[in-house]
């Protein structure tokens, strides 16, 4: 397979049943739309803390991993892949949930900090450094109830998503997957541009 680009896709989540459609689960729900595509399945890695798939599709091999670790934990798994695939962690593609931005918009970033986000955090200590690219995908504030500001994000992160969102969603799936195909070492920059700028 030396002829084919590798894409290693990371979505982020809560493994368990439990978690399956949180808005925090978001990076799951991802991994698992795009794989349903290609009809790929599943399969727990304990040597990459993970749920792993791959496919090939138009001369690139994907590597899809919902890490096994619960989100605090997640550089964990991240620190397996690399380790095990012998890739640097330029090749990653880190995909999450993040409530500061609205709601059918995404931002895309080569670099950063975690913004509070303890998936991202955990990967950045893992990796001891802030450069990978990160594809995060808005999943809005809370509603405000009360003055109590860390009991509603926890609930609103852990919340399912509704009917309605979901139909956003799958907007966004949609355009991910469709950009993350062409994506190449040539064209990263305008393919970011072009998730940045995307509106459901």
């Amino acid at each position: 397979m030396s002829n084919y680009q590798e894409k290693f896709i990371i979505g982020l989540g809560n493994p368990g049943k439990r978690y399956d459609n949180n808005r925090h689960n978001i990076g799951f729900l991802f991994i698992q739309k795009f794989a349903e595509k290609y009809n790929s399945k599943f399969v727990l890695k304990n040597k990459l803390k993970s749920k792993y798939s791959e496919f090939i599709s138009d001369e690139a091999i994907y590597r899809m991993f919902m890490p096994n670790t619960f989100m605090n934990n997640s550089g964990e798994a991240i620190r397996a892949i690399l380790d095990w695939f012998k890739v640097d962690k330029d090749k990653l593609i880190v995909v999450v949930d993040d409530i500061d931005i609205p709601l059918g918009k995404i931002r895309v970033r080569k670099k950063g900090s975690s913004g509070g986000h303890n998936g991202l955090k955990s990967i950045i200590n893992h990796l001891n450094s802030k450069e990978f690219l990160r594809i995060r995908i808005g999943i809005g504030s809370p509603p405000l109830i009360e003055n109590n500001k860390k009991s509603n994000t926890i609930s609103h992160v852990l919340g399912n998503f509704s009917i309605q969102e979901k139909l956003i969603l799958d907007k966004i799936f949609c355009k991910l997957i469709e950009s993350l195909q062409k994506l190449n070492d040539n064209n990263e920059n305008s393919i970011i541009c072009e998730l940045n700028s995307f509106k459901d």
